[in-house]
């Protein structure tokens, strides 16, 4: 069979040109991927902008502090505070002193002093502003007043109140025909006066938290535990205390890192004293690095490593042993 021949010219031409060009190339099709390809790069670059300035604030008030301290700890340090010679762990060894573990004790019964008595305070007050007394908003307004005293004008205020001679409290107890008590010069009752002052100072910030989770807690849960027959001490110790667990945890934790880091107080009304019975952890540490002119930096370097160490074990064993009895609503 013969082949067939075009009919017209057009017709031949079309032909002719269609076998010498090839069929053009089929459009590549953009992959959704590559449409994407810039946006991760950009949101990651705006991550790390965003992130910067928080980086650049923890490293220089966070990081660099704690590892210039770790540094300043292990070596000693000349008449001005310049690290002069590597000592290694000597000064954690100076440690093991009954020195140092008098400091020890003081800083953990002036936490205890601390911590059990204003939660226990707090919760009391606030127990007692929730049922049926008059002039609710004023009490709460009374009782939240010490969180408004700074802690140099809390510890002038009691100052005044522990004076010997023309102390308030001293004036008291004669008027009620009892003896005058050494409330800052006494080795029993400096540290006893110490506490009272800090438990006061910090009373306001307690009740406000504890005031606050009342608040929260759903008026049906008290009006169920009023219909069932409890009410005053009853629906107090089994409505309102379990039910406030989140809010004096909180007020645990937060109470013991302060009394850790307790200093003001402790330095207008005893400077440490009588006979280091009022020095805790964290003046000791003023008192190796900056009182008297002495700036031995090594040793209160190493000592406030033990301190965040402590703070540290203190939160790890309340978040571990406590919170475990809490109850989350």
């Amino acid at each position: 069979m013969l082949p067939a021949v075009p009919t017209s010219t057009t017709e031949a031409v079309t032909g002719a040109d269609a076998a010498a060009d090839p069929a053009p190339p089929a459009r590549r099709r953009r992959t959704p991927s590559a449409d994407r390809a810039p946006g991760p790069r950009r949101e990651t670059l705006l991550a790390w902008g965003f992130l910067a300035p928080s980086i650049v604030v923890f490293t220089l008030f966070l990081l660099y502090p704690l590892g210039r301290t770790v540094y300043l700890s292990m070596h000693g340090n000349d008449i001005i505070g310049r690290p002069s010679r590597f000592v290694g762990l000597s000064h954690f060894q100076e440690m093991f002193s009954a020195d140092f573990g008098k400091v020890l004790v003081v800083t953990a019964l002036f936490t205890l002093g601390v911590v059990v008595p204003g939660a226990i305070g707090a919760l009391a007050v606030v127990l007692l502003l929730e049922s049926q007394v008059r002039a609710q908003r004023f009490f709460r307004s009374a009782f939240a007043l010490p969180f408004a005293f700074s802690v140099a004008s809390a510890s002038v205020i009691f100052a005044v109140f522990y004076n010997p001679a023309s102390g308030v409290l001293n004036g008291l107890l004669y008027q009620l025909g009892l003896g005058q008590v050494a409330w800052l010069t006494s080795t029993d009752m400096a540290l006893i006066s110490i506490c009272l002052t800090t438990v006061w100072m910090n009373l306001g910030y307690g009740v406000l938290i504890l005031a606050a989770g009342v608040g929260s807690i759903p008026r049906e849960v008290n009006e169920a535990a009023l219909l069932d027959g409890a009410s005053g001490v009853r629906r107090a110790w089994y409505i309102t205390v379990p039910l406030l667990g989140p809010q004096l945890f909180f007020l645990i934790v937060i109470s013991t890192i302060n009394a850790l880091q307790g200093f003001g107080q402790i330095h207008i009304l005893t400077q440490g004293g009588p006979v280091g019975s009022t020095t805790t952890l964290v003046y000791s540490i003023y008192q190796l690095a900056f009182a008297h002119g002495t700036s031995d930096f090594g040793r209160a370097s190493a000592q406030a490593l033990v301190l965040l160490l402590m703070v540290l074990i203190c939160t790890a064993v309340q978040f571990g042993v406590i919170e475990r009895k809490v109850h989350y609503s």
